[in-house]
């Protein structure tokens, strides 16, 4: 199992601490990870060890620069920091240029994906055109309070949703997608019937209903997202 190394970065006067996934060799490239809620957590750490077994080096982003003690509790921290979407991605930007800053990133392209709140995360960062090649979110929520203006994105999107995921009804769905169309976006929507929030997580927390993990929609978001990189960072190479 690979290691994760901790990687001291700031936000202005924030200290944070992100957790790095190095692959036995080269990296194919630079994956920022966006955790839930919860900040890191033993499932995202999971997601970020296979993915440097798969040959990435993956940067676990720190949300808050502390860790909640419960849930209610991360609620909390994530409303200080959602207050305003602009500070709210001066902190998700603050990932990036950690990642970019490492020796081992240098010349790589570089990706985000994120899970629940982390999902929202990486959908933000392709809405304001951050250098990234391609963003994956996995139940992510998709509303934002400054929509992609026409030609900002860069990013090439894949979106996972559990089409029974309350936090996220088809009228938010019907949104994103008109907002990607409008901004013209390169998106991919794959949505999984019956599936609920958190279907990555095979360790959830118990007594919310909103969650289930569905081990069928994790292997298949997972394998969908493999897809997009092998063939967005295929393009790079051969434009190199």
């Amino acid at each position: 199992m690979t290691m994760l190394e901790k990687l001291a970065y700031s936000d202005g006067e924030t200290a944070l601490t992100g957790l790095l996934a190095r692959p036995a060799g080269r990296p194919r490239a630079a994956i920022v990870v966006y955790p839930t809620i919860m900040n890191s957590t033993r499932a995202v750490e999971d997601k970020a060890e296979a993915l440097a077994a798969a040959g990435y080096l993956a940067l676990i982003a720190d949300f808050y620069g502390k860790t909640p003690s419960s849930f209610d509790e991360s609620r909390v921290f994530a409303s200080e920091i959602r207050g305003d979407v602009q500070d709210y991605r001066r902190r998700l930007r603050a990932a990036i240029r950690a990642a970019v800053s490492l020796e081992d990133a240098r010349d790589l392209p570089l990706a985000a994906i994120g899970f629940c709140m982390g999902g929202g995360a990486v959908l933000e960062l392709a809405r304001e055109g951050a250098p990234l090649a391609a963003v994956v979110s996995f139940h992510g929520l998709l509303g934002t309070e400054l929509p992609a203006e026409a030609g900002a994105i860069k990013a090439r999107i894949l979106v996972c949703h559990g089409d029974a995921d309350p936090m996220v009804p088809r009228s938010q769905v019907m949104q994103f997608w008109e907002e990607m169309d409008a901004a013209g976006g390169k998106w991919h929507f794959h949505s999984y019937a019956g599936v609920k929030h958190g279907f990555s997580n095979p360790y959830p927390v118990q007594g919310n209903p909103a969650v289930a993990y569905d081990e069928s929609a994790d292997r298949q978001s997972w394998a969908a997202m493999h897809s997009l990189f092998d063939e967005v960072f295929g393009d790079l190479r051969q434009q190199a």
